[in-house]
C-alpha cells in the first residue's frame, strides 16, 4: 500500500511513477477525491462531537425551559453524529478499497519501458550444450520413460495437470531438498512448513488480495485462501508486530505446493508441464531493514542464481522494466534457465524488492533505540521454481538414448542414482 501522505504531498510525483508502471493515473485523483471527502467529514464530525460536549456541560446552569429545548437539540445532533459516523466508515472502505488497488512504485534505477519487450539482459552464464542429436522436449522425454503421466492426471483433474511417477517423482523431491538445504546450510535462511491455507488479512498484507482474486482458489464456507506461494505466509508471519532493529534482517523459506488458477495464459504452453494449477515451489523471503534493501535484493539474485550455477544449467539474469514489475515489486530481476527441448529461456526465479509496500498492508514495523516505530521493507525470490527447474534439467541433462544423467549435486539425494532410465 502506498503512504498516502506521500500521495497528498507529491501527487504529481505519483502520477508519473503510476503510469510508468502503465496503470492509470487517475486513480490518484480519485484516490485524493474520496481522501478530501474522508476528511471534511471527520472534521464535521469532530466540530459536532465538541459542540456535544460543550453543551452537555452548560445543560445544568439553563433554566427548565431552555433545558428541554437544548435536550432536544442534543438529541437531534446526536442522531446527526450517528449518521455522519456510519457515512464516515463507508467513506473510509472505499478510501481503503481505492488504495489497495494503487500499484507499488517503482524505484529510480528501474529501466522505463512499456512492457517485457524492453527488459534488460543483465548478464548470461554457462555455455548451451552441443548436442550430437536432436534433443526432444520433456513431455517426449517423460513419456517414453514412464516419469510423467499426462493422460491420468487429466483424467483425474483435467487440463494442466499430471502425475509424476517413480523417478520422475523422487527427481523433484530431491531438488526440493537439495535447495532447502542450500538455502539454511549455506545461504542463512531459517526453514518454516506453513500452513497452505490463509485468511482474507493474510492475502490482503501481501498484495495478492484484492487484484488478484479472480486468480487464486478459496473456501469461501471457512474464508480460506490456498496460498499462490509460500511469500504469502512467511512476509505476514510478523504482521501486526513491532521488531527490535538488532532483528533484521531475517530471512526465511520454505517449501510449498502453489495453487494459482492459470487464466491469465488461457492458450498458451499447452504441452508440458511448464504451466499448471497446482506446482511446487521453494521460496525464499527477506524482513530486512530499509537502507539495505537494494543490497538484499542483489544477494536475493545471487541466493537463486546459485543453484543455476551449481545444476551446471546456462542462466541469465534479466531486469524488468516499470511495465513489467508486477504489482507488488518496486524492484525485480527474473532468473531465466535455458531449456533446449522447448527451445526457452525459463523464469525459475522472480526476484523483488517490495519495498514498504507489503509491510503497510500487513503492518510490521521495526524499532530502533530510543526511536518510533518504523515500516521494514521485504522482499521475496523463488529458490527455485518447479515444475521449470525440473524440465531444463530433464531437457539439459538427456541423452540420445532417452535416458537423463542425473546432476552431481542431486545423486546423494537420489540414493547414488546416477541415469533415469526407463523402469
Amino acid at each position: 500500500m502506498l503512504d498516502i501522505k506521500l500521495i497528498r504531498e507529491q501527487p504529481d510525483y505519483v502520477k508519473t511513477k503510476i503510469a510508468q508502471t502503465g496503470a492509470d493515473p487517475g486513480d490518484i485523483d480519485r484516490v485524493l477525491e474520496a481522501d478530501a471527502r474522508r476528511r471534511r467529514l471527520q472534521h464535521e464530525l469532530d466540530e459536532m462531537r465538541a459542540r456535544r460536549t460543550r453543551e452537555s456541560k452548560e445543560l445544568g446552569k439553563a433554566t427548565p425551559e431552555e433545558r428541554d429545548r437544548k435536550r432536544a437539540e442534543m438529541r437531534q445532533l446526536g442522531e446527526q453524529i450517528s449518521a455522519g459516523e456510519r457515512d464516515l466508515a463507508a467513506l473510509e472502505e472505499e478510501n481503503t478499497r481505492l488504495l489497495l488497488m494503487l500499484p507499488n512504485l517503482p524505484r529510480d534505477w528501474v529501466p522505463v519501458g512499456k512492457d517485457d519487450s524492453e527488459n534488460r539482459i543483465v548478464r548470461t552464464e554457462g555455455v548451451e550444450r552441443e548436442f550430437t542429436f536432436e534433443p526432444k522436449p520433456h513431455w517426449e522425454l517423460g513419456e517414453r520413460l514412464g516419469i510423467i503421466d499426462f493422460e491420468r492426471g487429466v483424467k483425474l483433474s483435467g487440463t494442466r495437470f499430471h502425475f509424476l511417477v517413480g523417478m520422475g517423482a523422487r527427481l523433484e523431491r530431491a531438488l526440493i531438498a537439495w535447495m532447502l538445504d542450500l538455502k539454511t546450510q549455506e545461504q542463512g535462511y531459517l526453514e518454516f512448513a506453513p500452513p497452505l491455507m490463509v485468511n482474507t488479512a493474510t492475502v490482503i498484507g501481501s498484495a495478492h488480495l484484492p487484484k488478484f482474486e479472480d486468480t487464486m482458489y478459496r473456501d469461501k464456507e471457512e474464508d480460506f485462501w490456498f496460498v499462490p506461494t509460500a511469500e504469502v505466509p512467511l512476509t505476514n508471519l510478523y504482521a501486526r508486530e513491532i521488531l527490535e532493529a538488532e532483528r533484521l534482517p531475517i530471512y526465511m523459506t520454505a517449501y510449498t505446493p502453489c495453487f494459482r488458477r492459470e487464466k491469465m495464459s488461457a492458450g498458451r504452453d499447452v504441452r508440458g508441464i511448464k504451466r499448471g494449477h497446482q506446482f511446487d515451489k521453494v521460496e525464499m523471503v527477506k524482513v530486512v531493514h530499509p537502507a539495505t534493501s537494494d543490497e538484499e535484493l542483489d544477494k536475493l539474485v545471487e541466493n537463486a542464481c546459485e543453484v543455476c550455477r551449481r545444476l551446471k544449467i546456462p542462466f541469465r539474469v534479466v531486469q524488468m522494466c516499470t511495465g513489467d514489475l508486477g504489482f507488488s515489486a518496486a524492484g525485480k530481476y527474473d532468473v531465466e534457465m535455458y531449456a533446449p527441448g522447448v527451445r526457452e529461456w525459463l523464469e525459475v526465479s522472480s526476484c523483488s524488492n517490495c519495498w514498504d509496500f507489503q509491510a503497510r498492508r500487513a503492518q510490521i514495523r521495526f524499532r530502533e533505540k530510543g526511536g518510533k516505530p518504523e515500516f521494514v521493507h521485504t522482499l521475496n525470490g523463488s529458490g527455485l521454481g518447479l515444475p521449470r527447474t525440473l524440465i531444463a534439467v530433464l531437457e539439459n541433462y538427456q541423452n540420445d538414448d532417452g535416458s537423463i544423467t542425473v546432476p552431481e549435486v542431486l545423486r546423494p539425494y537420489m540414493g547414488g542414482v546416477e541415469r533415469i532410465t526407463r523402469a
